[in-house]
This record gives C-alpha cells, sequence and structure tokens, in this order.
C-alpha cells in the first residue's frame, strides 16, 4: 500500500502540486527532497505532473513497470538503478495528471485530503517545508530539514 503525498511549488501566493502516490512518509520522499531537489529542479519536477515513485534524478523516459512488453524489464531496471522518477504521464502515457494550483494553504489541504495524502512538501524560496495530515505536523508546515532532523533523534532515543 502507497504512502501518499503532495509535492508543491510556491509562485507567489500561488501553490502548483503534484499527487505522489509511494513512499510519502518524511524518511524516504522528505530525504530525497532535501537531498537532491533544488528549487529549479523541483519546478521541473512538478511540470512533469503527477508521480508514482520519486527518485533522487528526474531522469528520462522510461517503462512504467517491468511487465509491459519485451524488453521493458532491463529498461525499467535501468531506469530504478539511475534513481529515475516514475511519473503517470510521461512514463505511463495517461492524460490529466498534470499539476493541480492552490490559492490558499487551506485549499492546498484539501488536495492533500482529496488524494488520501498523508504527507505533503512545499518548496518555497529555495527551502523545502512539509506536514501531514496527522501527528506531530499535522496541518501546518515546517522546516523539512528540522523535521528530518527530529526523526533522526526519535529513533536514536
Amino acid at each position: 500500500m502507497g504512502t501518499r503525498s503532495r509535492i508543491a511549488v510556491m509562485h507567489g501566493d500561488v501553490c502548483k502540486s503534484v499527487y505522489c502516490h509511494w513512499d510519502g512518509y518524511l524518511e524516504h520522499n522528505g530525504a530525497i527532497l532535501q537531498e537532491h531537489y533544488d528549487s529549479a529542479k523541483a519546478n521541473q519536477l512538478v511540470a512533469l505532473g503527477d508521480i508514482s515513485s520519486l527518485g533522487p534524478n528526474i531522469g528520462e523516459q522510461h517503462p512504467f513497470s517491468p511487465h509491459f512488453d519485451e524488453g521493458s524489464k532491463e529498461a525499467y531496471d535501468a531506469a530504478k538503478d539511475a534513481g529515475y522518477t516514475t511519473f503517470y504521464g510521461r512514463d505511463r502515457g495517461e492524460k490529466d495528471t498534470g499539476w493541480q494550483v492552490a490559492h490558499s494553504f487551506e485549499e492546498f489541504l484539501k488536495q492533500v485530503d482529496d488524494c488520501c495524502g498523508e504527507y505533503y512538501y512545499v518548496m518555497e524560496n529555495g527551502v523545502w517545508y512539509c506536514g501531514s495530515m496527522y501527528g506531530e505536523f499535522k496541518n501546518r508546515l515546517v522546516r523539512l530539514d528540522q523535521a528530518l532532523e527530529s526523526v533522526k533523534e526519535s529513533e536514536n532515543a
């Protein structure tokens, strides 16, 4: 079962976000975003639309699954080994997978809720923020680097 999330970039008062199906928790998607996605790369990520699985690299078009056709397993495995992100539109050819726009934090939270998202990530002015629909970061934004540090501290306690 996926841990759903939304990944967003702020443009002034406009929030553009995409759905991500797999591994939305802080230790996976949060860590990848913090370590590998600056503002420019975050904008490129969101521009490609909804995501199945986030990787450290945006990558190139590749098979969505190792089971589509002859030769797709090798190409799929190579993309995974290279850390490519898998997109519903680019890699599976789905339509209507583009970003959504929100004009308020409440509207964004509704988008997170509507996709059954558990976590959300927002890039604003070069800094990643995160939150969740429950728990310590419920319905608010905290700096992602601080949230990741908090997770590490609780694991070491």
